[in-house]
């Protein structure tokens, strides 16, 4: 009987990685600061791990669900995850979700600000920027990064375009086009869904 409820016990918990799912070879984790503290940032230590849900969908019509550019603007940069880590762990960048609130609501990266894509072009303030008559004067303004739901979501795209009409400058803005699908494939901490 002993045997039996250890078979089960084994059978229930999830199988880990015989070795450490770290994210570079000598970087198991990354720990950021949010408004309620500290958040480590580490990969799903379970193998057998998916995704589900909408997550694992592949096909969406277009439009909405279009595949983006790797350059949503001349003169911005797109970036993966090790960089995006970087600009987390920076205490002067900021990295924003630019997807709506019922979205950042179910899950978003540890670290990561919510500024929905419809608002930002208005709230360049709250970055930096200097209210003028033609838009905003954008002169000291930190490294930003924004992203949204992944390669075929063109809400950060979109942000990046208007916030760069507006006045803040392109060269200062990262894409990370990956986004919440690929963040989310790579098993990376997400916040709490």
């Amino acid at each position: 009987m002993r045997y039996l409820a250890l078979a089960i016990a084994c059978l229930a918990t999830p199988a880990l990685a015989a070795d450490p799912v770290n994210i570079r070879p000598d970087l198991p984790s990354v720990t950021v600061e949010t408004p309620d503290g500290p958040a480590v940032i580490a990969r799903e230590q379970d193998p057998a791990a998916k995704l589900e849900g909408d997550w694992a969908l592949t096909s969406r019509a277009c439009p909405p669900f279009c595949v983006q550019p790797m350059e949503p603007a001349p003169g911005v940069r797109t970036i993966g995850e090790l960089e995006l880590l970087e600009m987390l762990a920076d205490p002067d960048a900021v990295v924003f979700d630019s997807r709506t609130p019922d979205w950042f609501d179910g899950g978003s990266i540890p670290g990561a600000v919510s500024m929905p894509y419809t608002e930002m072009p208005d709230r360049l303030d709250e970055i930096g920027c200097e209210l003028d008559f033609d838009g905003f004067i954008c002169e000291d303004v930190p490294e930003i990064a924004l992203f949204c739901n992944g390669p075929w979501c063109g809400q950060s795209p979109t942000a990046i375009r208007r916030i760069i009409e507006a006045g803040f400058p392109a060269e200062k803005i990262s894409y990370y086009r990956g986004g919440m699908q690929v963040w989310r494939m790579m098993g990376l901490s997400v916040t709490d869904e």
